[in-house]
């Protein structure tokens, strides 16, 4: 469990409203059994009753180069139906519809774990599909993908803000006031924002940059902790002024 860092200042750290409790996953990448655990620990923590209202808040990337999209999105859609949640995009889901307009956008998914992602609905692409077979695999996978599945990924949001904080997939656009963020910086951003120590407005909390641990700093908090080649998944925990990284 890693606590959040920051000044001795207590006004100048970020809160939520009173009652309020969050947990925030991020970068789940297929990893449905780690999910579940998550969710076990979630379950656990909600039984002791101490929050009015709890929100769980998944940051994006759900699906590719982990074993199993297909039943993450599943368990995150179960999980919707039984709990207050917020399902933010992640550049991965992004790039789902653009390979799904334009399947000789495939070769580059295959480059971020897209070929996970068919296996797990049931596709078998060869390592090297040509350009007709990149066809019929993106046909095939249309076809494929559960109705509510397709729904959810639809309706994915680019950003969530609760109190002093500021949830979103990559990160923000240093300079740019967080009503106008552009959605492309929301998804894709990287080292602008992250070497950036200025205050952005609201505490930023979010994921897409793998870390070998949760990343609390004081601007902003990183919880990608890069569940599929790691078998970590963090879960950020925040109840009024406290942070707490699981």
């Amino acid at each position: 469990m890693l606590p959040l860092r920051r000044s001795k200042s207590k006004s100048e750290k970020p809160r939520l409203p009173a009652g309020i409790r969050i947990y925030a996953i991020s970068d789940i990448h297929g990893c449905a059994d780690l999910l579940q655990q998550m969710f076990t620990v979630i379950d656990r923590d909600l039984s002791t009753g101490t929050a009015e209202r709890a929100i769980h808040v998944f940051l994006g990337d759900y699906i590719d180069r982990g074993p199993d999209s297909n039943r993450t999105i599943e368990l995150l859609v179960e999980r919707g139906l039984k709990h207050e949640s917020v399902f933010l995009k992640g550049n991965h889901e992004s790039f789902l519809f653009d390979v799904l307009e334009d399947a000789s956008q495939l070769q580059d998914w295959k480059q971020f774990g897209g070929l996970q992602t068919l296996v797990s609905y049931g596709l078998r692409p060869s390592l090297n599909p040509d350009a007709e077979e990149q066809a019929e695999l993106v046909r095939q996978f249309a076809q494929a993908i559960p109705p509510r599945h397709l729904h959810f990924l639809k309706n994915l949001r680019p950003r969530f803000v609760c109190g002093d904080f500021f949830f979103v997939h990559a990160g923000v656009k240093p300079g740019v006031a967080l009503a106008k963020q552009q959605e492309h910086d929301m998804l894709w951003i990287r080292d602008e924002f992250l070497d950036s120590n200025r205050n952005f407005g609201k505490y930023i909390v979010h994921g897409h940059t793998p870390v070998q641990q949760p990343d609390l700093r004081p601007n902003r908090a990183n919880i990608d902790t890069g569940a599929y080649a790691t078998g970590n998944l963090t879960l950020l925990t925040i109840q009024g002024d406290r942070l707490l990284a699981v």
